[in-house]
Formats: C-alpha cells, structure tokens, sequence
C-alpha cells in the first residue's frame, strides 16, 4: 500500500521579474509591479508531498526528521532570506514561483532519492500558489 506524507515549511525571500531581452515598457506590461526596480519579497510555504510503501518496521513512509534535514539542507538554507535573482539557477531564467517551483522540485527530488517525490506546492500569496507534480502535458498525454 502506498501512502502519501505532506510537510509544510516556510521561508522568506525577494526577486524582481525581469527579462533582460524585453524592453521595459514590456517588462511593465508582462509584470506589473513585480517588476519594481528593487525587488519585493513574498513569504513562501513550501509544501513537500513523498510516497511510498509504509515501511513494517517504522510504520512510516519517510521519517519526518529526515524530510526535514533533507527540505533544510537542499532549499531553506539556499533561498530563505535571499534574493532569487542572486541565486544561479535564475541566471538563465526568470524567478517567477512556477520557476522555482520546478527548481525546487528538481532539488528535492534528487537529494530524496529513493524516495518517491509526489510534488511541490509553493503559496506566494494568499491567493497565488504553484504545484509541480513532475509531469509534463506531454508525458501525461502519451500516458493515457
């Protein structure tokens, strides 16, 4: 029996949304004002889901400690209080929260290992949030 185990976590950090290749009516126009010359800053939860068979000896999927140790190393102590633009895996691409929802993802899911990652949901807002679940359209349309 696979079961689903979700932790929730939070951290602060700030951006600017910018696309150097824009011009800056353009930049104004695609991000209003997320795109404020000196950033701003959201106060991000994070929420981590893994899956897995529930082990005999534990009675758990993944040890809370352990998601924690791994959630703390591999992103809060990466982009709690930081700017996301500073950070080089927005070198290359905007630090929109999709972005770095799937960053996170990609994070995670390598330093979980075995274990399996079920998705990331990032609330921006109290109106705004982002989930990746590590599927594509493309995958998922050839799945069915």
């Amino acid at each position: 029996m696979i079961v689903r185990f979700s932790r929730r976590y939070t951290f602060s950090a700030s951006h600017r949304l910018h696309v150097e290749a824009l011009t800056v009516e353009q930049n104004r126009e695609a991000f209003g004002k997320c795109n404020n010359p000196h950033g701003h800053g959201h106060n991000y939860v994070l929420q981590v889901t893994v899956s897995g068979p529930v082990d005999s000896a534990t009675g758990m999927v993944l040890n809370m400690a352990t998601l924690d140790a791994v959630v703390r190393a591999v992103v809060l102590d990466r982009f709690d209080h930081q700017n996301l633009n500073h950070d080089s895996l927005f070198a290359a691409q905007t630090s929109t929260t999709e972005n770095l929802c799937l960053e996170i993802y990609s994070l995670l899911a390598t330093a979980l290992a075995p274990v399996s990652l079920r998705s990331v949901r990032i609330e921006e807002t109290e109106n705004n949030f982002f989930e990746y679940s590590g599927t594509s359209l493309a995958s998922a349309s050839h799945a069915a």
